[in-house]
């Protein structure tokens, strides 16, 4: 048992945490998904003998009320677990912190992911600091209800980031575990882990790479709420890119002001011959927000230890 609620079962046959370090520790969080869970550990387990990488595998039971747990258990993985549900990226963080070994690849337990696909990634991975299975296969199943705000949401994102995103919060995904450390500090708990660790990566100018895979109907019931997770999602890309890019938000809503200025100013002269308080508003709102965006960004580019070692 250790403190914050958590509760850890040792692992039975496998590599032992904290041992000798290890190539890989696979994190699968897990929440009420007893349905799925095995399936998936035994595709997992059978994809990590096939690539010859010493690994660990590690269940996040994440305060499930059905037989997760047991059903992880029984297929000799380290299961650490939750008292109560935490979050899915609180989930990951525990399994991260437990894991021995210098990479990390996490997979959810509703069976969606491949595991034909987890070789491609490990053989990518030391090239990269973090290599993500993009759900731009042939065979993928996103509901429908799901579609227009992931696009959007990806849009946005690759606009603010300046970099193109296939997906953007897949959860199979490989990656070295210092990285995550690195930025556990704003990691949030819930869904939107990934999407602030993507974009904290490419902000960062660390090298991620995106393979194709297929994306499977998920088994059981899904946990996602469109709406609330949506704005959740919308906020979180929109605080990540004013802490690592704040111009890219700055600086076009001071154009659409300053334009709005010139239309104005142009309006009081040839119209008016009259300048009037609005004119000017706009004119010192507009450079006002500029201004904060230089001084934000400034702040942003002052060295944390975030970017790529040499």
């Amino acid at each position: 048992m250790t403190g914050s609620g958590i509760e850890v079962a040792p692992a039975r046959g496998g590599a032992e945490v904290g041992a000798a370090p290890l190539a890989v520790a696979a994190v699968v969080p897990a929440y009420n998904e007893e349905g799925g869970i095995g399936p998936v550990l035994d595709g997992l387990k059978e994809a990590l003998l096939r690539g010859g990488w010493p690994f660990e595998i590690i269940v996040v039971d994440d305060g499930s009320s059905d037989r997760t747990a047991q059903i992880a258990s029984a297929r000799g993985v380290t299961v650490v677990r939750h008292r109560t549900n935490k979050g899915y990226g609180a989930a990951l963080k525990s399994g991260i912190r437990h894991a021995g070994a210098p990479y990390i690849l996490i997979i959810d337990a509703d069976g969606t992911y491949p595991s034909d696909a987890i070789l491609k990634l490990l053989e990518l991975a030391g090239d990269n600091d973090m290599v993500v299975g993009a759900r731009t296969g042939k065979s993928v199943h996103i509901p429908l209800i799901r579609r227009p705000a992931k696009w959007f949401l990806t849009r946005l994102a690759t606009y603010l980031s300046s970099t193109k995103i296939p997906d953007l919060n897949s959860g199979l995904r490989i990656f070295r575990r210092d990285r995550a450390v690195h930025f556990f500090p704003i990691l949030p708990a819930g869904f939107s882990f990934t999407t602030t660790f993507t974009l904290a990566l490419l902000c960062n100018d660390f090298k991620v790479e995106y393979v194709p895979i297929d994306y499977s109907k998920r088994s059981g019931r899904s946990k996602i709420r469109p709406i609330r997770d949506t704005l959740n999602f919308l906020v979180l890309i929109l605080r990540a890119i004013l802490h690592f890019n704040p111009m890219r938000i700055f600086f076009p809503a001071s154009l659409v002001i300053l334009g709005a200025f010139s239309a104005s100013f142009a309006w009081d002269l040839l119209v008016r011959v009259d300048l009037t308080e609005k004119t000017l508003i706009l004119l010192f709102a507009g450079l006002q927000i500029l201004a904060i965006g230089l001084l934000a960004d400034m702040i942003s580019k002052i060295p944390r230890g975030a970017g790529p070692s040499s």
